[in-house]
């Protein structure tokens, strides 16, 4: 049998495509190394690290050995000039250790030159103990002190089961406090702050038209009210001194000793005495509090549970607003317009402002909503309360509004665009039947472009809770004290301020007054909205995937 050998045509073109293909795995590898990244310290933020002691060398002859106690962050080129190592005649390098103990050292992160290194170990019962203030604690147990009660020394049997008594005991007191501060005192403070304004109304009246019973029972219920607060507020004084009442005795690194009292403390571990097991119950433990609890210490540590919370009432506000005018826009342009100059022109605007920058809108928004429509409301049902605005200042309200406005060019293309891929047999074959043609876009044409609206508002929403040029300007604030929606009459408030993801992270980036001690937080934020993102994007390609198999006839 005789092999021929044809010769290779090179088709017109080809050079370009494996030019468009290498930008394509370049583009992909840098996507993916970018996710890893944020994978990898995002992780790496919660899992609990190995505390060392390090023995420096002295800076003199005389001068005696430096011990330091700390966590290393990471191992880097030595900034500045470029200092050989003398063992092999590389650049000299550093280690960053996260020494804590804020309140004693006035920083939480030393740099240490690893040629100033004599030993490097792991000290043995040293513990970490996680405050609500001052960053986390490295010191070693010396004792318990109540008052009335003998110190309990840290090597007695029942010193660790005492000590996690009494941190669940604060634990406790602390939450009570929360729940008379957020909950009884501020009701009675919102019912102070409604009969003073309804006093200041009388008082704008003449003396003879005061009606006195009204004034009087206004009075009286003040008084109550005063008085149901200091009631109040001394139970909460009370357990605040509870929570100073405990005391924990510890040995710093440096040999000081310490005082720390109990209500501060929020959890402990032993970083160097933990297995694989026992950093992973840490582990799963620091996410959880990531997920549910409060930032503090300028949001540096704590959790992110106001962010998640606005974002999600936002974003859901957001899609309220949004669909019904996309939707409507989008039908009324492809199925009742008479496609002429008119209607392109609006596609074309529709199409333009997808591609305008984000902190117009903001802009635009700062002054249509907040401005115009923010101060009419106040002028028309809160007047009472003025100067202080209500409505017109920044709010969840007007950043939803100002987000749907952003957004609705994107659904408004999503919905067309599906309305568009419904073939013509489809809707000839509907009216054919005697239904009219509402009828057949309601009970036909949208069922079968449902897949690509709910995928453009599902793009929309993921655009919408990654945002964050608009909402610094309409109403997300560093920290919101109050959550948007809790049982506090009318139980939505849209007047309020919220915490955004987005601008947690930029706070936390550009912000934050201590910038090592904030890059674990935003890699961990960045995760959480990259996963958040992903997730809602994943959603609309199995929901468009679902629908297609659901509505799907012969004649598609």
């Amino acid at each position: 049998m005789r092999s021929s050998f044809l010769p290779r045509v090179r088709l017109p073109g080809e050079p370009w495509v494996w030019f468009t293909a290498v930008g394509l795995t370049l583009g992909l590898a840098m996507i993916l190394g970018l996710l890893g990244l944020v994978l990898v310290e995002g992780l790496k933020a919660f899992w609990p690290r190995r505390v060392v002691e390090i023995t420096l060398r002295p800076a003199g002859m005389e001068g005696e050995p430096t011990v330091i106690v700390g966590e290393r962050v990471r191992d880097r080129v030595k900034a500045g000039p470029a200092r050989p190592d003398p063992a092999g005649g590389r650049p000299a390098r550093e280690w960053q250790l996260f020494i804590g103990n804020k309140d004693v050292h006035g920083q939480s992160f030393r740099y240490v030159d690893v040629a100033d290194i004599l030993e490097v170990r792991r000290p043995r019962g040293i513990l970490r103990f996680e405050r609500t203030e001052y960053g986390p604690l490295l010191a070693y147990p010396v004792a318990l002190l109540r008052p009335g009660e003998e110190p309990l020394p840290a090597a007695d049997p029942q010193f660790f089961v005492t000590l996690n008594r009494w941190v669940a005991e604060a634990r406790e007191r602390r939450r009570q406090i929360r729940h008379l501060e957020k909950r009884e005192i501020g009701r009675i403070n919102r019912e102070i702050e409604s009969i003073n304004l309804e006093l200041r109304k009388l008082e704008t009246r003449p003396l003879e038209d005061r009606p006195a019973p009204q004034w009087q029972s206004l009075t009286n219920r003040l008084a109550g009210l005063e008085a149901a607060y200091q009631k109040l507020a001394a139970q909460a004084r009370e357990l605040r001194r509870l929570q100073d009442r405990d005391q924990l005795v510890c040995r710093l690194p440096d040999g000081r000793e310490r005082h720390v009292p109990i209500g501060r403390i929020l959890s402990w571990y032993a970083p160097n005495d933990l297995g694989w097991w026992g950093r992973l119950k840490v582990f799963g433990a620091r996410v959880w509090e990531f997920l549910s609890e409060e930032p503090r210490e300028a949001n540096t540590e704590g959790g992110i549970f106001p962010a998640i919370f606005g974002t999600f009432v936002m974003t859901v506000l957001m899609s309220l607003a949004v669909t019904p005018f996309g939707v409507v826009a989008a039908v009324y342009l492809r199925e009742y317009a008479r496609q002429g100059w008119f209607t392109r022109a609006v596609r074309i605007a529709v199409n333009n402002l997808a591609g305008v920058p984000s902190i117009v809108f903001g802009v635009f928004g700062l002054g249509f909503f907040v401005y115009f429509l923010g101060g009419q409301v106040d002028r028309l049902f809160y007047a009472d309360r003025l100067p202080t605005p209500t409505f017109g200042t920044g709010g969840l309200l007007w950043a939803s509004l100002t987000l749907a406005l952003m957004t609705v060019p994107v659904v408004v293309v999503a919905t067309e665009e599906a309305l568009a891929a419904v073939p013509r047999s489809v809707r000839e074959g509907s009216l054919a039947c005697g239904a009219s043609r509402w009828q057949t876009i309601q009970r036909v044409v949208l069922p079968a472009a449902a897949p690509g609206i709910l995928t453009g508002l599902i793009l929309a929403m993921a655009r919408g809770a990654g945002e964050v040029a608009p909402l610094m300007l309409v109403g997300v604030v560093k920290l919101a004290p109050e959550l948007p929606i809790n049982t506090t009459f009318p139980y939505i408030h849209l007047d309020q301020k919220f915490m955004h993801l987005g601008f947690h992270i930029y706070d936390l980036g550009f912000q934050s007054p201590d910038s090592d001690a904030a890059q674990p937080m935003v890699f961990a934020t960045t995760l959480f909205l990259l996963g958040l993102v992903i997730a809602l994007n994943l959603a609309a390609i199995g929901i468009r995937n679902h629908l297609r198999r659901k509505y799907a006839t012969g004649a598609f």
